[in-house]
C-alpha cells in the first residue's frame, strides 16, 4: 500500500522506504500528513542484518531477498499495512555525478512545462551515454536568453532556455540486480534516490545546504559524499570502502572471528591516543580454536589498527572532493554521518585530513522514530523518508529516477523491452 490512507483525506498517505546497506537493511513505514503538527509519523520499523550485499552491490540474490523481506515484514506487522511500492536509496554501481549545460529553443516565446521536459529529455540522453543509468537529475541554475540567476523560469518570456544540470548515474547491471531483488519481494521500487543525497537530507540543515556543505557518510561497506551549495545538490560519489574493512583488519591482525572483531571495534575502537589506552586491556578468542585460552590486547594497539585504515579512507574522500573542484572558494563544513563516524576521534581526524570544519551529524528527529534508529547509522533511511515529504521543486518536473511499471505483466513487458 502506498497512497491515500483509507478513511482519511486524499492528502494523507502511507509511504514505505528502504535502505539496503552492506551491514544492515532498514525499512520505515510512515504516515505523511501535510499541514499537520507532526507531518511525518513513523508507523512501522524494520531492521535486520544484511546478507548477500557487499559494498552496496547484490552478490547473492537469495540471501539479499531473504534479508529485505525480513526487514519489510517487521515494518508491515508493526504498521498493520502491506506495501506495494517502496522508495530506496542507491549506493551500488560506481555512483558518480556530473554537471553539464543543456539548452532548448522556446517555441511559443513563453516557458511552458513541456519546454522544461524537453530540457530534461536532452539532459537524460546526455547523462546516460556509455551505458550508465540515470537515477537523479536536478537543475543547478537556469538561464533565459543567456541571462543567469533564474530560479523558476516557468511562465517567463524567452527565446532560449538553458540550464546547468547535475546528474547522478550508476552502472546498469548492479542497478538491475538490485531492482530485480526488490521486485522478487513483490514491490515496485519507486522512486530511487542516491544514497549520499538521502543521508545529506537527514544530517544537514537547510541553512547548511544554502551556504555550502559536504556530507560524508561512512557506512559499513561504502563511504558516500554529497555536496550542496545555494541549496542545490551539486556533487556526489561513492567509495567502496567502509567500516567493514576496519573490522576485517582487526580480525586478520588479532586472528579472531569477524563477529568478535566487530564487537571489539564497537566497544574499544578509537582513533585517538589517550595515555589510558595503553593500560585498557580486553580479551578475545582465537579463531578456529575454541579450547585455546583467550588472548589479550590493549585499546592503544587497537587504535594502531583502526587509524591507518580510516585515515586512508578519509584521504581518498578528500582527493575525490578536491578533484571535483566543488566548494573550492569557501571553507564549507563537513558533516559526518554513518555508523563508522561514531568511533571516538573520527571528527578530529577528519578535520585534520580534509582541512575543513567538521561536525558530527545525526538524522533529524521524526515522530515515532525509535531511539535505536535515531543515530548516524540510520541517516540514509531517514533521508529517503524526508524526501517523500519535503519540497522537491529543485527536481526536474518529470520523472528523475527509474520508474518500474506496475503489475506483473507490466514488469515482464518492461524487461522484454529493455532486453531488446
Amino acid at each position: 500500500m502506498q497512497g491515500a490512507e483509507k478513511g482519511t483525506g486524499s492528502s494523507r498517505r502511507i509511504v514505505g522506504v528502504l535502505d539496503i546497506g552492506s551491514f544492515k537493511i532498514a525499512c520505515l513505514i510512515a504516515v505523511i500528513s501535510p499541514g499537520a503538527a507532526n507531518p511525518i509519523r513513523i508507523a512501522g520499523v524494520g531492521h535486520v542484518p544484511s546478507r548477500g550485499v557487499k559494498s552496496g552491490v547484490i552478490v547473492d540474490l537469495g540471501e539479499a531477498e531473504h534479508s529485505i523481506r525480513a526487514a519489510i515484514a517487521q515494518a508491515e506487522r508493526m504498521a498493520g499495512v502491506r506495501l506495494s511500492e517502496v522508495a530506496i536509496s542507491i549506493s551500488c554501481g560506481r555512483l558518480m555525478s556530473q554537471t553539464f549545460a543543456a539548452s532548448a529553443q522556446i517555441t511559443h516565446g513563453i516557458v511552458y512545462p513541456e519546454d522544461l521536459a524537453k530540457l530534461q529529455s536532452g539532459g537524460r540522453a546526455y547523462a546516460e551515454r556509455g551505458g550508465r543509468r540515470l537515477i537523479h537529475l536536478n537543475p543547478v541554475g537556469y538561464r533565459l536568453d543567456g541571462a543567469p540567476g533564474m530560479r523558476e523560469p516557468l511562465g517567463m518570456a524567452a527565446q532560449k532556455l538553458s540550464a546547468d544540470l547535475h546528474a547522478v548515474t550508476v552502472d546498469e547491471a548492479p542497478l538491475r540486480n538490485l531492482l530485480f531483488v526488490i521486485e522478487r519481494c513483490y514491490l515496485t521500487p519507486n522512486p530511487l534516490l542516491p544514497a549520499p543525497y538521502a543521508s545529506a537530507l537527514a544530517a544537514t540543515s537547510e541553512d547548511e545546504r544554502r551556504v555550502g556543505v559536504i556530507c560524508l557518510d561512512i557506512g559499513g561497506g561504502t563511504t558516500s559524499i554529497a555536496a550542496f551549495q545555494d541549496g542545490q545538490y551539486i556533487f556526489s560519489e561513492s567509495i567502496p570502502v567502509g567500516g567493514m574493512h576496519i573490522t576485517l583488519d582487526i580480525a586478520r591482525a588479532l586472528q579472531t572471528p569477524l563477529e568478535e572483531a566487530e564487537r571489539i571495534k564497537a566497544l574499544y575502537g578509537t582513533v585517538g591516543g589517550a595515555q589510558s589506552d595503553e593500560h585498557e586491556v580486553f580479551s578475545y578468542p582465537l579463531a578456529g580454536d575454541e579450547d585455546a585460552p583467550p588472548l589479550q590486547s590493549t585499546k592503544a594497539q587497537l587504535a594502531g589498527l583502526v587509524r591507518p585504515r580510516l585515515e586512508s579512507l578519509l584521504r581518498l574522500a578528500a582527493d575525490r572532493i578536491g578533484q571535483s573542484a566543488v566548494l573550492t572558494g569557501a571553507p564549507a563544513r563537513v558533516v559526518l554521518t554513518g555508523g563508522t563516524s561514531q568511533l571516538p576521534g573520527v571528527a578530529d581526524l577528519t578535520a585534520s585530513v580534509v582541512k575543513r570544519p567538521v561536525r558530527a551529524g545525526r538524522p533529524r528527529q521524526v515522530s515515532g522514530l525509535p531511539p535505536l534508529m535515531s543515530g548516524p547509522a540510520f541517516a540514509g533511511v531517514v533521508g529517503v523518508l524526508l524526501s517523500s515529504f519535503e519540497d522537491q521543486s529543485q527536481l526536474m518536473p518529470a520523472q528523475h529516477g527509474v520508474r518500474r511499471p506496475h503489475g506483473y505483466l507490466g514488469r515482464v513487458g518492461q524487461w522484454l523491452k529493455d532486453g531488446f
